[in-house]
């Protein structure tokens, strides 16, 4: 059941939140630091152990392992946002390395997808 996926998910990010939130107050930064690592860590830890006990049915696991997958692309997109943000905040330069990353990455798409590929002209000699 997805319901118990979204339940893990929802207390993993609350408490990686207040962790986050505490270590930047512990560290005098006026921010979260690392909240979302440790809400996927404890996600990945949580229903890992869950799973060890015997604790969830085929349809509860189902359910997390369907919102664990959703989790990290989205956290992604976020931080994404964020990042952009960012860079405009900070001038042209961040601007600009930004895009150039990002150009860099698309002409590459099409070599790194032809690594490992069967029949691959790329053999050792």
């Amino acid at each position: 059941m997805k319901i118990y996926g979204v339940a893990l998910l929802c207390g993993c990010f609350l408490a990686g939140k207040f962790l986050g939130l505490l270590l930047g107050d512990l560290l005098g930064i006026p921010g979260d630091i690392g909240g979302v690592g440790f809400a996927m860590f404890l996600l990945m830890a949580l229903s890992l152990m869950m799973r060890k006990k015997g604790w969830l049915s085929e349809a509860s696991e189902s359910g997390i392992a369907f919102w664990s997958a959703m989790y990290i692309p989205i956290i992604v997109a976020m931080a994404a946002c964020l990042n952009v943000h960012a860079a405009f905040g900070g001038g042209w330069i961040a601007v600009l390395a930004g895009a150039g990353a990002t150009a860099a990455g698309f002409f590459l798409v099409p070599l790194l997808s032809r690594i490992g590929r069967e029949g691959d002209d790329l053999k050792d000699e």
